[in-house]
Formats: C-alpha cells, sequence, structure tokens
C-alpha cells in the first residue's frame, strides 16, 4: 500500500469503541477515556489487535461526536489530552494498535472555520465550505434532503446573502473539498494525529466528500419531497484523485491502517478505493449487506431479511474483491442494530447459538472483522418504548417524519425498535450490579434492561459463553493462514437456511456450515465434499452434529467449521 506498509491490518481483527457507552470512569453517566484504559486489559483478553474509537474531539455533541468543532481538542466530556496519550501508551504497551475517526466530510457550524466563512464571500474561510446562491426565487440551489431526515439539505444565512450545504445535521455543514487550503488544513491535522502515534483512521463518510460542482436536482425525487443527496455528492468526480493526494502527502509516510466509510458504493467502484496500485485507502466499509432488510422508509422498517439476499451481497464483495482489494467484515457498529436481534434470534433459548453462529459466517471469510463493543457477548436491541429514552437526532427525525406521515405511535416506535442507531449506543453491559457497572451515576442514554442476564461478569464465569467463543475464532484467525488469504467459494448457494463456503489455500480447504433457522434442518453436502467429525475445528453446540452419509443434520442455528481433506 505504501513505502512503510507491512500489510498488518490483513491479520489484525479491530474492537470499536463508542466512547460514551464504554466506560465511565468519574461518575458523570458518560463514558471516557480513563474508562477505557481501564478495560484494555479486558480487550487484550479477548484477543484483539486494534481499537477504533468513536469521534473524542471537541463537539457541540449535536451529532455524538461526529459534528466537530476542533479537530485538535479532547472533548471535555471524554478527558484531556494527557488522558488520551496514556490510553494510547498503554494500549500500545499491550500490543494493542488504535485508529482514529477522521471527520473531514463536515466539521461543526461553531468549528473557527465556519465562524470566520459565514461572514463574508472574501475572508480566508470563505471558501472552506459549500455556498450557493439562492434561485431566483430565493429557495435553496437544489432540491437535495438531508440523510438524517431533516428537510433540506441547504440553509440560509443572511450575512452573506447565500446557502450552504449540509448533507446531515444543519449544524454540520459540509467541507469544501475542491478547496486546495481546506485539504492541506486536512492533512496537518491527520500528521498531528500520526505523530502522537496513532496507527491509522477509519474516515468518516469519506465517500461524500466530492460533489458534482453543478448541484443538479435530483430528478428521482417525489415532486414537493426532497430528492436523495447521495444523487449528487456519492462517489464524486475528485474522490479518488483527493484519496491519491492524501496518501501521496500523508499517509504513504506512516505504517498505518484505513478504512472508508463509504456508503451507496457499489462494488466495482469499491475496487478503486481499496486496489493497492491506486494508493488510496487499505479497505471500505460497505453497505450493501446492511440493505437487505430496508423497506418502504428505507432503513426504518420492520421487514425481516431473507437469507438468499444476504448471501448473495456477501457473496458479491468476497469475489469481487479477490486478488483485487480487501475486505472489510462487519455485522454491527454505532449506526446499526444489534445483529443478534438483526439476522440472529434474541430469545433467550437462541441467544447465544445465533450470536456465535453468526460471529462463525463473518469470521471465516476473507477480509478484516471488526466487532462492535457488546457483540461479543451478544449485546441485544434496547427497544425502548417512548420516543422520550431515544437520544439520536435521526431517531427523533424519524419519529416526526412518521408522525407527519400518519403512523400511529406504536407502529413508529416499532421501526424506532428495529432499526434506531440508539440499539446501540446503549451502555455496554460490564456486570449485573446497578447501573450495570458501567456508571454510578444515571447513564446519558438509557440501559437496556436485560444487563442482569448478559454482561461482561456472566460471560467471563461461563466457559462457553459467547466471549469464549470470540476469543476462540480470534485465536484461530492468527494460526490459519487459510483464515486470510484462502479464496472463497460458495456451496449450495440456492439453499434458504444455510450459508455455506470454503475457503481454500495451497491445498488446505476449510468447509463453514452455518444454519440460519430456528428448527432442526437437512443439510445435503455435494458429492465432491467429504467431512469426517475428527476433523472439526469450531462448532457451538458441544456435541456433534448427526450425520448420515453426504446429509448432515443441523440444530437450531447450529454454526461448524471443518478441515477438508
Amino acid at each position: 500500500m505504501n513505502e512503510h506498509s507491512t500489510d498488518w491490518w490483513k491479520k489484525a481483527v479491530v474492537y470499536q469503541i463508542y466512547p460514551q457507552s464504554f466506560k465511565d470512569s468519574n461518575g458523570d453517566g458518560i463514558g471516557d477515556i480513563n474508562g477505557i484504559r481501564e478495560k484494555l486489559p479486558y480487550l487484550k483478553e479477548l484477543g484483539i489487535d486494534v481499537i477504533w474509537l468513536n469521534p473524542i474531539y471537541q463537539s457541540p455533541m449535536v451529532d455524538n461526536g461526529y459534528d466537530v468543532s476542533d479537530y485538535y481538542a479532547i472533548q471535555a466530556e471524554f478527558g484531556t489530552m494527557a488522558d488520551f496519550e496514556a490510553m494510547l501508551s498503554e494500549a500500545h504497551a499491550l500490543g494493542l494498535k488504535l485508529i482514529m475517526d477522521l471527520v473531514v466530510c463536515a466539521s461543526s457550524s461553531e468549528h473557527q472555520w465556519f465562524q470566520e466563512s459565514k461572514k463574508s464571500k472574501n475572508n480566508p474561510y470563505s471558501d472552506f465550505y459549500i455556498w450557493k446562491d439562492p434561485k431566483a426565487d430565493g429557495s435553496a440551489p437544489n432540491n437535495w434532503g438531508s440523510i438524517f431526515g431533516a428537510g433540506s439539505c441547504w440553509e440560509y444565512v443572511p450575512e452573506r446573502g447565500q446557502y450552504y450545504l449540509h448533507l446531515f445535521a444543519t449544524e454540520m455543514p459540509d467541507l469544501n473539498w475542491d478547496n486546495p487550503e481546506l485539504r492541506q488544513e486536512v492533512y496537518k491535522n491527520m500528521r498531528f494525529w500520526l505523530d502522537m502515534g496513532i496507527d491509522g483512521f477509519r474516515l468518516d463518510s469519506i465517500s461524500l466528500i466530492s460533489k458534482k460542482l453543478e448541484f443538479p436536482d435530483n430528478p428521482a425525487a417525489v415532486e414537493g419531497e426532497f430528492g436523495s443527496p447521495y444523487f449528487g455528492a456519492s462517489n464524486g468526480p475528485r474522490v479518488h484523485e483527493f484519496l491519491q493526494e492524501m496518501n501521496r502527502e500523508v499517509l504513504s509516510h506512516y505504517d498505518v491502517m484505513t478504512v472508508g466509510e463509504a456508503t451507496r458504493t457499489p462494488v466495482e467502484e469499491a475496487v478503486k478505493y481499496c486496489e493497492p496500485s491506486r494508493h488510496e485507502l487499505n479497505m471500505i466499509f460497505q453497505f450493501d449487506h446492511m440493505h437487505v432488510d430496508y423497506g418502504e422508509y428505507g432503513r426504518y422498517s420492520d421487514l425481516r431479511f431473507k437469507l438468499s439476499d444476504l448471501k448473495s451481497s456477501m457473496v458479491k464483495w468476497q469475489t469481487a474483491l479477490s486478488g483485487r482489494g480487501w475486505n472489510s467484515l462487519y455485522w454491527d457498529n454505532h449506526d446499526q442494530p444489534r445483529v443478534v436481534s438483526r439476522f440472529g434470534n434474541e430469545r433467550p433459548e437462541f441467544r447465544e447459538l445465533s450470536a456465535k453462529m453468526l460471529a462463525t459466517v463473518l469470521h471465516f471469510q476473507q477480509g478484516t472483522p471488526y466487532i462492535f463493543q457488546g457483540e461479543e457477548i451478544g449485546m441485544t436491541n434496547a427497544k425502548f418504548d417512548n420516543i422520550e429514552d431515544y437520544r439520536d437526532l435521526e431517531a427523533h427525525n424519524m419519529y416526526r417524519k412518521f408522525q407527519g406521515l400518519g403512523l400511529s405511535e406504536k407502529e413508529t416506535l416499532r421501526y424506532l425498535n428495529y432499526k434506531s442507531r440508539d440499539n446501540a449506543r446503549t451502555p455496554m453491559q460490564w456486570s449485573g450490579e446497578d447501573k450495570a457497572g458501567f456508571t454510578a451515576a444515571e447513564s446519558w442514554i438509557a440501559l437496556n434492561p436485560n444487563y442482569k442476564e448478559i454482561n461482561v461478569s456472566s460471560a467471563l464465569a461461563d466457559k462457553n459463553s459467547v466471549f469464549y467463543y470470540y476469543q476462540e475464532l480470534i485465536r484461530l484467525r492468527k494460526e490459519l493462514e487459510v483464515m486470510i488469504d484462502g479464496t472463497f467459494e460458495m456451496v449450495n448457494p440456492e439453499d434458504s437456511d444455510v450459508f455455506s463456503y470454503i475457503r481454500h489455500r495451497e491445498g488446505e480447504k476449510l468447509l463453514v456450515i452455518a444454519s440460519f433457522s430456528d428448527k432442526k434442518i437437512s443439510f445435503e453436502l455435494p458429492d465432491n465434499l467429504r467431512i469426517k467429525k475428527q476433523q472439526k475445528i469450531i462448532g457451538n453446540y458441544d456435541d456433534e452434529v448427526k450425520m448420515k452419509g453426504q446429509e448432515l443434520y443441523l440444530r437450531p442455528y447450529e454454526a461448524l467449521v471443518y478441515w477438508l481433506k
């Protein structure tokens, strides 16, 4: 990837920390840097290699830290720069690397750049943001609507007599990447953190930094409604030029890992971001498998996914990037509901089985696996029963939107229960004691009430817990080269209950079999595959699967991995 790179990120397993919900060390109800420091030995025990930290920069917290007002300062609620440096040092001493969020598609409207930019059309910061004149009737420059469901993407500022673009919240104006001075400021900030010793970046909304400069109306918009801004902002005309410049000027001078968030990026476009010869990023987060249960209102839906859709989306990326780029592998993150609730089964008799099954499916694929905090103990959706419990700006915008569309309170909350980002943001469940061991105070967002049953203390005390299963998957990844660079081949792709595939490498073969059914089912192995029970590597049931010839009798959510002769 660059002159320094050793491709260590290909063998790494990443653990994502959402700081305000991980561990509160000072009793204010908000997770913080010293809370993370306290739990570094826990992460070491799990076996992960890299911590990805959601934003900890100074911010008004309109969008939970993704609205940055100072890229060089730590948000006071999270601690101090000295706390951060101590945490980084302790992580490195334990052999853990740390990557940070680079949030440079937009900034906070409280950032000094924007405060200056909005004053006039001819100051040093006037072109750090995207400003456009009104239409002849004074209305917004085009029909793009906010990704957060908050109306137009444009906000009028009387001082300039112009509108500024904000793809997200009104308080998050988009940075103007077409301005070379802005880009140099970004690179300067990246060097600041890299020189401090961090090990890379997750680049937030990076596929949206280059816009179509004619800012056309979205022709697909329904009359009288806003159109998707992805039409003019996703994978824009100069995005690869910008990333190649970033790599040339900054990334190539450090041995780091990079992963770009690239929503609405088709697989052929994705290859451009992560093909090594292009010198852009190591990998991207793609969203195809996150769209398989979208409904009439997009992500806010109570639809259940079809396994055929989930398989085809994952297989497409495994095959298209093979030998060309590198995959990121994830089920959960801070923007998605909990995977056990979404693709598994949170009923008590199935929760741990399905959590282990889903982990098996993901970790044996080719790519770098990401674990979101709590995933390793099988945390579930929170299912808040009133809108007041939700903290996410997007959840409240969608609530108002659905109420305006005439949906009932019950139906609206059902959609939020399934898909709100707050499902992933409830506090980490450390113990069954008061406040889940997360804080001594009232937590900034309500706890999931099931913390008494689902928590780290219980998981560590149970040798068959989801935690130890993840630990074993991570250990296997460090031992088996075939998990890293083996090629990928589907088995029985048309099976509607089972996700099965083979990894090949220099004569080695692994067979992965995973049932997504809550019932006992039979699975027919192709004639050319032969397995023996003693060749099992891992499985989520203690005893052996029943076999008769080429037929396996799988129990609910059973996962099995075998060596093949």
